[in-house]
């Protein structure tokens, strides 16, 4: 097996990408395996090395090890995520502990740590650039987070607490992917179908014949979801469709992801008390730009108050335009959407039907091209012959203005079973020069927008355009980093500076010219007309409040319960969770984000937990950032385009964020442009 693996033999194909034709799921235990073996053999030569500590002894040493691991474990993560299967998932729960415990051996081996621990102690005086000491500092971090520093039984339980999250959080992102898969909602004649446009009813079609069923269903991902919710003339079936929704991961038996979470927390707690913590958020936000408690409670506090008297006004909208149609039902979460774009109609001339043939996705991605190239001169080149995992994918070259490869891009954009629900970005290769031929990055995004049917254009609303520019953003924060070492690169930031770089990005969107050349007509070419992109920016800011409720209330559960200091997390997470929302005034109606059931920013991995808020602090910053470019005049000016390439997207983690940010801006952000973008400056 290990001699015939293809995971563990050179791959030959174009620009080293994985050989995913020829893998197969019982290739990837050994290769990881194998893998992780050399990896401690790399790092054994490291700690045992004779010569006194130094940089690149040690330090950068340490970053060019496991290669091979790297490669083998970003190939089944991604497919995992994009194009799973019940093998693979088998694969994934066996290797998650496993993986988890290699990772906690390097990150508390204590002869690495002392050589690591004693260059740290010297910094100031090795002589090192500016990037060396940064990867010094980081390295130390994560050796000390990962609890180098704890006594011997400390760590061993350190190590344990990983390797069961590890496996209880791959187990909460199966469950939540069974919930998502099973349900469907068949739509069986005309009357089901009632208020959908022609479009939702393609789809509608598309999602039935690819899960081998005749007529239309309704399916539990987002891009059906949200249409179905606002169009949909059947109030009992937006109800099923709402409440599958927001259950989803909530149902007794084997997939019931409630006890999967408590157990995640009981964890938690116990992980943050070994690092002196009194409680798991105290302890994730150590290492962020907020770096404490009070720090995320003030935004959240800033913005809470002004997103409810907005939502007041716009439920007073709501309220009577049902009164006018003669609608005596009280306002559920399931109506909300429906009315919303109904007033949307009436005061703003503004009908997402007669917006969506003017964003088919070929020329949304064209426009984030372009995009890409007049601030950063970047072009994609597309290659159909590089190796990809599923038909959906599209490969690209990416070449920089003196025509210079500098990445390979990989764009994935349709919802399938097998995928996970979202849109995300990963990589399967990090920029960086540290040993050998400087690696170009290999980057992928991944979407869930609703396919088309055969024959038919893939039509997206306005928000799944956003999405798109979104992980976009994220996207060239990859392919543009230009770092020597890989542990900086990329989106390898701090959590809530991750996210500036994919919002920044978003507001080329709905920049009047970029819709001028690239929002045409699907079918007669014409630009989108002028009238229309007025009407849409002027009914921007109406449902923000509702938005900002929704996003806010998720990021509120988020903190308080991870800012628990029992060792015993509550026993119904449900009331909880009802109980931290009626205590801040949140109108049900309006529904959250994500319940804590279905939360995979916080329970199907632990990168977001207790981090929720971040989008909110990124957009305090890419708001303001955003406002460079509005200063000098032109979303396209060159200077402050320069400027923001060199700075965010190309510096990864080589600077700490706040001096990244105060050299692209000249200062420190401002939150007045974030609630002036929503709104919320008129209100509170």
């Amino acid at each position: 097996m290990i001699v015939s693996n293809p995971l563990l033999a050179p791959w030959d194909t174009p620009h080293g990408l994985p050989p995913f034709g020829a893998l197969l799921p019982e290739h990837f235990e050994p290769a990881l395996r194998q893998a992780m073996a050399e990896h401690v053999e790399e790092l054994a030569a490291i700690a045992a090395e004779p010569e006194a500590p130094g940089f690149d002894n040690t330090v950068a040493a340490f970053d060019r090890a496991g290669r091979l691991l790297s490669r083998v474990a970003a190939t089944f993560y991604n497919l995992t995520s994009s194009a799973t299967s019940p093998e693979l998932q088998a694969v994934q729960r066996s290797m998650a502990a496993p993986m988890a415990a290699h990772a906690s051996a390097i990150l508390t081996d204590p002869a690495l740590f002392a050589r690591l621990d004693d260059l740290h102690q010297r910094r100031a005086t090795l002589g090192l650039t500016p990037e060396q000491l940064r990867l010094l500092e980081r390295l130390h971090l994560d050796f000390v987070r990962a609890g180098a520093r704890l006594a011997p039984a400390q760590r061993e339980r350190h190590s344990q607490l990983m390797q069961e999250l590890a496996r209880l959080q791959t187990q909460f992102g199966q469950n939540l992917l069974h919930d998502e898969a099973a349900f469907v909602l068949p739509l069986k004649d005309e009357g089901d179908l009632a208020g959908l446009p022609p479009s939702q009813r393609d789809v509608a079609r598309q999602a039935a014949a690819e899960r081998g069923l005749a007529g239309h269903v309704v399916s539990l991902t987002r891009s059906q979801v949200m249409p179905f919710l606002t169009f949909s003339t059947r109030r009992d079936l937006r109800q099923q469709v709402w409440e599958a929704w927001m259950r989803r991961g909530e149902h007794a038996g084997e997939h019931d992801n409630r006890p999967v979470a408590r157990q995640i927390l009981r964890l938690r707690r116990e992980l943050a008390g070994l690092h002196g913590h009194r409680c798991f958020a105290d302890h994730a936000l150590a290492d962020t730009m907020a770096g404490r408690r009070t720090a995320v409670q003030g935004l959240l506090d800033a913005v809470w108050p002004r997103a409810l008297e907005a939502l007041a006004q716009e439920r007073q909208l709501l309220l009577e335009e049902m009164r006018e149609a003669g609608e005596a039902a009280p306002l559920q979460g399931w109506d909300w959407r429906y009315w919303a774009e109904k007033v949307r109609q009436r005061r703003f001339q503004v009908d997402d039907a007669e917006v969506k043939p003017y964003f088919e996705l070929g020329r949304v991605v064209e426009a984030a091209f372009d995009c890409a190239g007049r601030l950063f001169g970047l072009h994609f080149r597309p290659r159909a012959d590089l190796p990809v995992y599923h038909p959906d994918v599209k490969g690209y070259e990416a070449f920089d203005a003196q025509g210079r490869l500098v990445g390979i891009f990989l764009q994935d954009n349709f919802a399938r079973p097998g995928k996970r629900s979202g849109a995300w970005m990963s990589s399967l290769r990090w920029q960086h020069r540290n040993g050998g031929t400087p690696q170009l990055p290999v980057i992928l995004n991944n979407n869930n927008f609703a396919k088309g049917a055969p024959g038919a254009p893939t039509l997206l609303s306005l928000d799944d355009a956003r999405t798109l520019f979104h992980e976009f953003g994220h996207g060239l924060h990859g392919l543009l980093s230009n770092v020597t070492y890989e542990r900086l690169s990329g989106t390898q930031v701090l959590r809530d500076f991750v996210e500036l770089p994919s919002q920044i990005f978003e507001h080329w969107i709905a920049e009047p010219e970029v819709l001028q050349r690239h929002a045409r007509h699907v079918q007669t070419g014409e630009p989108i007309p002028a009238a229309l992109v007025q009407r849409l920016q002027a009914a921007q800011r109406f449902g923000q409040g509702y938005e900002t409720v929704r996003y806010t209330a998720s990021a509120i559960i988020d903190l308080a319960v991870h800012a628990l200091e029992d060792a015993e997390p509550p026993a119904d997470l449900g009331a909880f969770e009802a109980e931290v929302l009626a205590r801040h005034g949140h109108p049900a109606e309006a529904g959250l984000n994500h319940r804590f059931p279905h939360f995979q920013h916080l329970f199907a991995g632990s990168a977001y937990a207790s981090g929720y808020y971040v989008y909110l602090w990124a957009e305090v910053l890419d708001a303001d950032g955003f406002d460079a470019f509005v200063e000098a005049g032109s979303a396209f000016d060159a200077a402050t385009a320069q400027r923001l390439l060199r700075h965010v997207y190309a510096a990864g983690n080589s600077v700490e964020p706040r001096a990244t940010y105060a050299a692209f801006r000249g200062r420190d952000a401002t939150v007045e442009p974030l609630l002036r973008k929503r709104g919320l400056l008129e209100t509170a």
